[in-house]
């Protein structure tokens, strides 16, 4: 039986019921209980990276397989043009250190330094995965 991200965790990535919220990189290595908790703190299920409508915040699973610091960065942009007016949450989670797939953190700050963003903090998303919360800049300001 797979341990869950525990009560709260959507809540935790800071989002809120009614709230929008895009997943990039969805596959079947992904913890389900971040996943869940997400939909249950917004009342909403996850929509894919097809959405072609605005969003609220973004959940993006990245692995090093998935690419290097300049295909994160190409990443992070596509997910801001989806943000409703441009601000919003953008949560980037990897396999922890000494997991397959694992991701430096500085490696995510680069990639969200390049394109404009900046890290703001991290958390334990689950037993498997950490997350890196990305800043975003509201259109116009």
């Amino acid at each position: 039986m797979a341990v869950s991200a525990g009560a709260g965790a959507g809540s935790r990535f800071g989002f809120t019921t009614g709230q929008v919220i895009q997943e990039f990189l969805y596959d079947d290595d992904v913890d389900p209980g971040v996943r869940e908790a997400v939909e249950e703190a917004t009342g909403n299920e996850l929509v894919d990276e097809d959405y072609d409508d605005v969003c609220d915040g973004t959940l993006i699973w990245w692995r090093a397989d998935d690419g290097g610091q300049e295909e994160l960065t190409d990443l992070l942009v596509d997910a801001q043009s989806n943000l409703d007016d441009g601000g919003g949450l953008i949560w980037v989670l990897t396999p922890k250190p000494g997991r397959e797939g694992h991701v430096r953190p500085a490696d995510i700050e680069d990639a969200a330094r390049t394109a404009g963003m900046q890290a703001t903090s991290a958390t334990a998303a689950a037993p498997g995965w950490s997350g890196i919360r990305i800043a975003t800049r509201r259109r116009g300001h």
